[in-house]
């Protein structure tokens, strides 16, 4: 591949992977797709459709992955989800610190995303706190304590950290058909509980969390396939183009908040440049933005009260320590992670939701103590 189709290539990647989330943002809109809120709603209304939604979202997204996973397109090992090294204490800490954070802050990165498109000030606030805070979990400052207090707690694993890499050699099996299998498998068990009650049946459950899930497939495979380049001309090494990390990558949004910042601070430094994270973050904003305009929902809102600022400051900061800390955040774990059946994804996705029953309990007892 000639350098000028390099570019060409790169080029293609970000704008599809733009559509993309521009396809995301308008289908959240649309169907107030929410992990934050389908936890809230099921633990404080016993109101389960959006965590359906959720899980048919895992559901699609697990089935979807691993069959590119059987075809040979992608592999666990190629993704963040997948190393051999366990951060045992990392993945749970780091979700409880973003669950908390996302109650404070009234929505997951997803859901904050979606409201900014909508006019939401509030929401921009969080947008930004939760980029400097995860830019300083990664550089910075809570860097080094992430760093000594956390990821030195790691568990070496014999194989990848997935279940099917895992468990292949003592079963006897290859692992691609093991994770097609365990894929399978778990999606129909997934997809039953979604079905069993009327609530999981309603439109709205069906084209929130089927389309969520196949947008995840669609964001493996731009970035596992088409983005894959067998040999980089500069480096003459296999490369994914325009991935952060040079590996598949699919939905996230605290990490690619902080990159956002970076490449908006550092914009005359050349060695800058838009990554997929950066680009799929941006259209899920404008993806929002249109079709609150075109439903007629857009609307500008504001802090009214000092509280309510003080805890979505708080929030955020919990948000962006926490999602990097863990390696993801609702949708970084709790569905492109979840996907890959990363055992660390599992420990993480435990800990947001933990970390979100946890501040909805403590709201509850600030009204009643108020």
């Amino acid at each position: 591949m000639t350098e000028a189709e390099l570019l060409t290539r790169t080029q293609q990647v970000l704008a599809l992977g733009f559509g993309l989330g521009a396809l995301l943002g308008a289908l959240a809109q649309r169907t107030h797709f929410c992990v934050m809120g389908a936890i809230s709603d099921a633990a404080l209304l016993g109101e389960r459709g959006r965590l359906r939604q959720w899980v048919m979202a895992i559901a699609v997204a697990l089935v979807g992955f691993n069959s590119l996973v059987a075809l040979g397109w992608l592999s666990p090992a190629q993704t963040i989800y997948g190393g051999r090294q366990l951060l045992w204490l990392s993945h749970p800490v780091g979700g409880l610190l973003f669950g908390f954070g996302m109650v404070l802050a009234s929505g997951c990165g997803t859901k904050t995303l979606v409201r900014v498109g909508g006019g939401n000030l509030k929401s921009l606030v969080v947008l930004l706190v939760m980029g400097l805070a995860a830019f300083m979990t990664l550089r910075g400052l809570t860097a080094v304590a992430r760093h000594a207090w956390l990821d030195r707690w790691v568990i070496e694993l014999p194989a990848g950290q997935d279940l099917p890499s895992l468990l292949a050699q003592p079963l006897g099996l290859a692992a691609p058909q093991l994770a097609l299998g365990l894929a399978l498998g778990l999606g129909l068990l997934l997809m039953a509980w979604v079905l069993r009650r009327p609530e999981g049946r309603r439109p709205d459950v069906w084209a929130g969390g089927a389309g969520v899930g196949l947008l995840v497939l669609a964001l493996w495979a731009l970035s596992g396939r088409f983005a894959f380049v067998a040999e980089h001309p500069a480096t003459l090494e296999a490369a994914f183009l325009a991935t952060a990390g040079n590996r598949p990558e699919s939905f996230s949004f605290v990490a690619p908040t902080a990159g956002l910042l970076d490449y908006l601070l550092f914009f005359s430094d050349r060695s800058k440049s838009l990554s997929l994270g950066v680009v799929v973050l941006l259209g899920v904003v404008v993806g929002a933005a249109l079709s609150s305009l075109l439903r007629r929902e857009f609307r500008w809102e504001g802090f009214r009260q000092t509280e309510d600022l003080a805890n979505h400051l708080v929030g955020a900061l919990l948000m962006g320590v926490g999602g990097i800390t863990a390696l993801g955040c609702t949708f970084g774990q709790g569905l492109s992670g979840l996907s890959t059946l990363s055992l660390g994804s599992a420990l993480a996705t435990g800990g947001i939701v933990l970390g979100a029953l946890a501040a909805l309990r403590y709201q509850l007892w600030r009204a009643e103590h108020a």
